[in-house]
Order: C-alpha cells, then sequence, then structure tokens
C-alpha cells in the first residue's frame, strides 16, 4: 500500500480503503488531495479492488481549507490558470470504480466538495454539510457549483450557497445529499458493507454502468473549476474575504460592505 504523512491506504478484500489522518478538522491542501489521487489511482490499476471506501480520523470529515494560515487569505492566484488543487481534484472525479465516502463529522466548504467526488455517502445525525463560501466571501470551489445542483437540485443548491447554512444528517438526508443515515458508531461499517454490496456485482458491468451514468461529468467538472479558479483568484485577496474569514474565527455575523 502507498504511504501518504496524513493519510492511511489499506484494503479489505475488495475494496480499497483511504483514510483522511489529518485531525481534527482534516483540512486539505494540495498535497493531501494530490495523495488520494493517487491513491484512488493505484487502485484503479489493481484488478482485485473493485470499490473504494473513503473516511477521516477526526472530529470532521474534511472542513476544506485551513482559513486560519494567513497564505490561504492572501494568496494571489492567476484568473487565466485554474487552481493547481483544483486539478488534482479533477483526477478523483476521473476515477473509473465506484467510491462511497463514510462521514462521521463536519463536510465543510471544500470538504463538502470532496466529499461529493463520491457516489455514495453514508452519514449520522451529528455529521454537518456546508457550502459556506458565500459567508466567508468568495465564490465556491472544488467543482460544486456543478456537483452539488447535480445532486440535490439547483433550488436546494443556492440555498446552501447564498446562506452558508449547516445542514445536519437528518436533512441531508431529505435532500438527497446522503444515501443512509446510521448511528455514528456505524458509519463506516455501513459503508463497507456497501462497498461490498457493490463488489459482488460485476465489476465491467458496473463501470461501464457508472460511466454511463455520468457520462461527461470530468468534462464538466473541469469546467465549473476553470470557471471557480477564475473569479476565486480575483476575491481571494478582496476585503470580503478577510471580513468574511475574521468573522467565523470571532463567531459573529460578517459586516461586508456594498
Amino acid at each position: 500500500m502507498m504511504s501518504h504523512e496524513f493519510l492511511s491506504v489499506t484494503r479489505a478484500e475488495k475494496v480499497g480503503i483511504v483514510e483522511l489522518r489529518k485531525p481534527p478538522h482534516n483540512f486539505f491542501d494540495i498535497d493531501l488531495i494530490s495523495g488520494i489521487a493517487d491513491a484512488w489511482e493505484a487502485f484503479e490499476q489493481d484488478k482485485s479492488i473493485r470499490v473504494i471506501m473513503l473516511c477521516a480520523q477526526g472530529k470532521s470529515f474534511c472542513a476544506g481549507a485551513d482559513f486560519s494560515k494567513r497564505e490561504n487569505v492572501e494568496r494571489k492566484r492567476s484568473v487565466r490558470q485554474p487552481n493547481p488543487l483544483y486539478h488534482e481534484a479533477v483526477r478523483l472525479f476521473a476515477c473509473t470504480k465506484p467510491v462511497v465516502a463514510a462521514i462521521e463529522g463536519a463536510a465543510i466548504g471544500g470538504g463538502l466538495g470532496l466529499a461529493l467526488t463520491a457516489d455514495f455517502r453514508v452519514s449520522c445525525k451529528e455529521a454537518r454539510f456546508s457550502a459556506n463560501f458565500n459567508r466567508l466571501g468568495f465564490h465556491p470551489g472544488f467543482a460544486l457549483s456543478y456537483t452539488l445542483p447535480r445532486l440535490i437540485g439547483e433550488q436546494q443548491a443556492a440555498m446552501m450557497f447564498y446562506t452558508g447554512s449547516r445542514i445536519n444528517g437528518e436533512m441531508a438526508l431529505q435532500m438527497g445529499l446522503i444515501d443512509r443515515l446510521v448511528e455514528q458508531a456505524e458509519v463506516r461499517a455501513t459503508a463497507l458493507a456497501l462497498a461490498r454490496e457493490i463488489a459482488i456485482s460485476s465489476p465491467r458491468a458496473v463501470q461501464a454502468t457508472r460511466e454511463t451514468l455520468r457520462v461527461n461529468m470530468t468534462d464538466m467538472v473541469r469546467l465549473a473549476v476553470a470557471r471557480e479558479s477564475a473569479v476565486q483568484a480575483v476575491q481571494m485577496t478582496s476585503e470580503d474575504l478577510k471580513e468574511g474569514v475574521a468573522a467565523t474565527a470571532e463567531r459573529r455575523p460578517p459586516q461586508f460592505h456594498d
């Protein structure tokens, strides 16, 4: 199995397991997303692996980028070149084998985007889901502008984007954001059982069916991250972002100016 400082890559019979190990919140950077993509691509080359499972240690499944770090708030990027991190994200969407995510905690911002790279999500009532980009002062990323409305519909996606509201596990199930809701202690076992259930089916038939259901998805994700990157490149150095991050850290409503 591959090794990475903040990842565990193992297997359980026909299921390849990738676990984020950067607790408590599993904040990501380009190296972490690249490491996940490397693991998934290695599993793609292994014919004995039929399904991939994604899970995480800690309080959060993944809380996206760590905006307490100054470089993530003030980093300047080109409007012409997509965010390199999103290039790594596209590699996840290009994976040809089905993925089941076990979400025991919060999936916030880009962490929600990571959760939506999976085909299925198993979670619990304690989990929280939020596309909090606008509340922080910038445009959504990680292809969420494409994947979230595709999954739950344009109206509900717009509500999540515009308000940045936190959705609990029960509401997430009602919205179609997750597929199974179980007790927190049973999330991983249920996700693994689902992965094993998929693995019983013909791997060639499953991958062909998945390709039909997700036709052009990778191309649409590339277009989405190109648009997201261009807008974010302008907004990531704005006063709105500074205020949004400060308000979040201080646990107060942001005061954005017209």
